[in-house]
């Protein structure tokens, strides 16, 4: 005998519409969605382009994957994805931006701030901050807020300069690429829900 649908949780996020009708299917369920977005994660990450005369941090794709796993995926799947990237690619998976792995790296605090972004975005999404154009506005403006202010510190620390130059060329060539990833999101993710409703 199933439950009535008035018995039934209300979905937080997206994830949470896909089967896992016993407790060993959610379970199957989450194992590979955080394996399956970590892979997409580390993908996303060689999607890149170093322009050196700007900054020695890539151009990539991985911010607007990470911020729209953590809003679909919710705080807990998302941080368990965003550590699963995290502590692959540190132990040597060649998953980080251009196949680079280890914890030697100038941008790891970028990788520190996807795993607190993930789980920041996911805990607002299932607060509802994913349903409309301007919640989803301040969402992703959250999630990257979250994501420099790991960045940008550990890139001064790692070059040893001042926060001056660690801003011009950590966060300022960024911005005008993180507002299109912004505006893409705003659009995606409430009309995902909208189709949802429908």
């Amino acid at each position: 005998m199933t439950a009535p649908a008035a018995a039934l949780p209300a979905p937080r996020v997206l994830a949470d519409l896909l089967p896992g009708t016993s407790r060993a299917a959610a379970v199957a369920r989450d194992a590979v969605l955080v394996l399956g977005g970590a892979a997409a994660v580390g993908a996303s990450a060689q999607v890149a382009i170093t322009i050196p005369q700007i900054s020695p941090v890539p151009f990539v794709l991985t911010t607007f994957t990470v911020l729209l796993l953590g809003a679909s995926y919710g705080p807990l799947r998302a941080g368990l994805t965003l550590l699963v990237y995290l502590v692959a690619g540190m132990a040597g998976v060649p998953w980080f931006t251009d196949g680079a792995s280890g914890h030697a790296i100038p941008t790891l605090g970028y990788i520190v701030g996807f795993l607190a972004a993930g789980i920041a975005v996911g805990w607002l999404a299932g607060r509802g901050a994913d349903r409309t154009v301007l919640k989803t506005v301040g969402l992703m403006a959250v999630g990257n807020i979250v994501i420099y202010a790991f960045g940008v510190p550990y890139l001064a620390w790692s070059y040893g300069v001042d926060a001056a130059q660690a801003v011009a060329w950590g966060m300022t060539p960024y911005l005008i690429g993180d507002f299109i990833k912004l505006v893409a999101a705003a659009l995606l993710l409430p009309s995902a829900w909208w189709a949802v409703r429908r």
